[in-house]
């Protein structure tokens, strides 16, 4: 059935009426601040692994680990969302944001087992970041490889 042009508009007004309002600037902001104390803190973890001896190969790898099972944790008590409501996109970018992305369908669909649910709903969100990353990726480093020749 196809819409009418009055129809398509009434939709456009009734969306614009109970789409909330924001503030783009704040909440670039809001991103940059809370997505640079996320940053903040994953050097203050290097740091911390730098200072009991670490090399700093093993420090980087410790800190995204570190980084990562803190956003699965935050993820698991409910908090992660809580923090993402105040800083928004600053907590979907980082490394953190990512593990959030993984573990919250995971968690959500736990319900309906291990394979039906959280393997297979694990990677609703990730999937296609870590398709195309590779994908992208392949090329990069084909193109990269006949040009570099």
């Amino acid at each position: 059935m196809e819409q009418t042009e009055y129809g398509k508009k009434r939709y456009q007004q009734w969306v614009k009426e109970v789409s909330p309002n924001s503030n783009l600037l704040v909440n670039c902001a809001k991103a940059f601040v809370g997505g640079g104390m996320i940053c903040v803190i994953g050097q203050l973890i290097k740091d911390l692994f730098l200072a009991m001896q670490m090399g700093e190969e093993s420090a980087r790898l410790a800190t995204a680990a570190t980084l990562i099972a803190s956003g699965i944790l935050l993820t698991g008590l409910g908090w992660y969302d809580k923090l993402s409501e105040h800083i928004g996109a600053g907590a979907a970018v980082p490394i953190t944001g990512f593990a959030n992305a993984i573990a919250a369908p995971a968690i959500e669909h736990k319900r309906e087992g291990f394979i039906l649910g959280v393997g297979a709903k694990m990677f609703v969100i990730a999937g296609p970041v870590i398709l195309y990353g590779t994908v992208a990726s392949v090329v990069v480093g084909l193109i990269y490889y006949f040009v570099a020749r």
